[in-house]
């Protein structure tokens, strides 16, 4: 699978290209369009348990589109569902990533992507203990919602981010995460800021500019008042 971006960064479609017979695996209700030939099977990934922990626990839908292109190969076009930018990460055995709820938006038949437990701390953070984990050797198409932002940190670097902001980050990395004032709940409300993540180098983590969580807020608030 080759992954062309277009329309980026504020709109970005990812169009796919894919071999003879080639599949790939597509977020439920992300496909834009295909080229002729192109055939499409719905079904839970991995069975009922994993499409039951990929929706309820991991944020995705409960069933996989699978995209397979005819024998001269074809095209699919994939675009996540708030406005934003798009990103093609590469993922190789010696490299897996863990990729945060509704930042998934397609893959290559190579790589596997299923639901992972991201670590208690990880549910109290308020982004949900459980995300994704992509590993073997491809492709993985994600969509952020604004810009991307991208931090490679250097053996024992260190950097504080958002929890709201996280998109990725490579699974050998050392995390933790905490109220953003430490141990003081009233001034961490105060300040606008819940949880944070201190990351650890080496390492890459993958950052969106804007906080889905944030806007859902800005815009429930603004539709009661209305």
């Amino acid at each position: 699978m080759k992954v062309q971006l277009r329309h980026n960064p504020s709109s970005t479609i990812a169009r796919c290209f894919l071999a003879g017979n080639e599949p790939m695996r597509v977020e439920s209700g992300a496909m834009v369009a295909h080229s002729a030939g192109v055939t499409l099977a719905a079904k839970a990934e991995g069975g009922i348990l994993a499409g039951l922990k990929r929706s309820v626990l991991a944020g995705e839908s409960f069933f996989v589109s699978t995209f397979t292109a005819p024998p001269q190969g074809g095209w699919v076009d994939v675009a996540p569902a708030l406005p934003g930018d798009m990103l093609n990460l590469p993922i190789t055995p010696d490299r897996p990533f863990f990729i945060s709820r509704g930042g998934w938006i397609a893959n290559s038949h190579s790589v596997t992507v299923e639901a992972k437990w991201g670590g208690l701390s990880n549910l109290f953070g308020g982004e949900g203990g459980f995300g994704l984990r992509a590993h073997g050797d491809g492709e993985v198409v994600l969509g952020v919602f604004g810009a991307i932002d991208v931090i490679d940190l250097a053996a024992g670097e260190p950097v504080t981010i958002d929890t709201g902001h996280v998109v990725a980050y490579d699974l050998s990395m050392n995390f933790t995460i905490r109220r953003a004032v430490s141990g003081r709940s009233l001034q961490s409300l105060k300040s606008g800021e819940g949880f944070v993540f201190d990351f650890v180098g080496p390492g890459r983590v993958l950052l969106q500019t804007r906080n889905p969580g944030a806007f859902a807020s800005w815009a429930g608030s603004h539709a009661s008042s209305g």
